[in-house]
């Protein structure tokens, strides 16, 4: 590793040897077989998460001593949304910082555009953990590259997280950071090699996939702080935006949070989200929106090839329904067909 004891930010960029490719239509023989409705779950099971791990990679890893808000610049500047973090007094990898983290800090300590956000200036990470965690450390949640990609899934689900650490148990290096959208444009890779499995051809509203009561949402005219509570309060990933009639008009996500980093913007957070996202730096194609009736299959190209992390289910005058995310997806195809239900356990 790169740490010592001064605060410090270590880029690694991590080639890994593929080893999938020649013996992939192999497994494919061996699963053609079983049965169908957990074929999905079997070739999760039957890849490590090693294969999954890019030819190259960067990963950028924080030192627990580093400030705060140079860790958030630092992720904005290395266009990464996470960065496990280094204690180098106990020599070991103790969690991961994420936008969450940023939002968290931005909703607990926001007073007004006048009043400088002293614990974002000024503390260092390691004290932010102290605050926040207040004695209830634990263990950071990763993964040996040698475990299959079921694992992954399970373990992301069942613990409500985005981001999955990959550490080598022997060397004590991570690897890679696994995530949903990862794990899923992976199968997708595969999926036409593949016999599908009849529920593919069935709707979201017959297998009852994703959320439809007591969705949050935000309106045009909402300011960022009462978005960043409802973020906090509400553990969701992202709000759509719905006009006076109850058409979704656009989305507020997490990752669109970290714009205020990136423009140095965080002091004011009684703008509204209309006024925030018209700094978004990224090409905005629109809500990425699905119905009902839409069969699995469909549901998994169209989230696979947006690159996005859920779809909002819209009627036909496109009012909100609900809310299908890649957590949801992997439930229903890898997990649920073994009567495994990750998500309420």
């Amino acid at each position: 590793m790169c740490f010592d004891r001064n605060p410090t930010i270590c880029l690694v960029i991590i080639p890994q040897p593929k080893r999938w490719h020649h013996w992939f239509s192999m497994n494919i023989e061996m699963i053609r077989y079983t049965h169908l409705v957990d074929i999905y779950m079997r070739f999760m099971k039957s890849h490590s998460c090693y294969d999954i791990v890019p030819t190259s990679s960067k990963l950028v890893v924080f030192d627990t001593g580093l400030q705060v808000k140079k860790a958030f610049f630092a992720l904005v500047a290395n266009g990464v949304r996470a960065a496990p973090l280094w204690d180098s007094e106990r020599q070991c990898f103790v969690g991961m910082l994420t936008i969450t983290d940023f939002i968290i800090i931005l909703h607990r300590y926001y007073k007004s555009p006048l009043v400088q956000i002293y614990e974002l200036e000024d503390h260092k990470l390691e004290t932010w953990r102290e605050v926040y965690l207040q004695e209830t450390f634990k263990p950071l949640v990763n993964i040996s590259p040698e475990s299959s990609i079921f694992d992954a899934v399970y373990s992301l689900i069942k613990n409500k997280i985005h981001r999955l650490p990959v550490i080598d148990p022997v060397t004590g290096n991570p690897l890679y950071i696994l995530t949903h959208k990862r794990i899923l444009k992976f199968l997708q890779l595969f999926v036409r090699e593949m016999p599908k499995p009849a529920f593919m051809k069935q709707t979201l509203g017959e297998l009852g996939i994703g959320t439809y009561k007591n969705i949050a949402f935000i309106h045009p005219d909402t300011p960022i702080i009462k978005a960043l509570q409802i973020f906090v309060e509400r553990r969701v990933s992202a709000l759509p935006v719905v006009d006076v009639s109850g058409k979704v008009v656009d989305i507020y996500s997490k990752f669109d949070v970290i714009n205020l980093a990136a423009e140095k913007t965080y002091n004011n957070l009684d703008i509204t989200v209309t006024q925030a996202l018209r700094h978004r730096w990224q090409y905005f194609e629109g809500v990425m929106q699905c119905h009902k009736l839409d069969t699995l299959e469909t549901i998994v190209d169209r989230i696979v090839k947006a690159e996005v992390h859920r779809l909002v289910v819209v009627d036909d005058r496109s009012a909100i329904e609900g809310i299908v995310s890649l957590s949801d997806i992997l439930q229903a195809l890898v997990l649920s067909p073994a009567g495994i239900d990750a998500q309420h356990s």
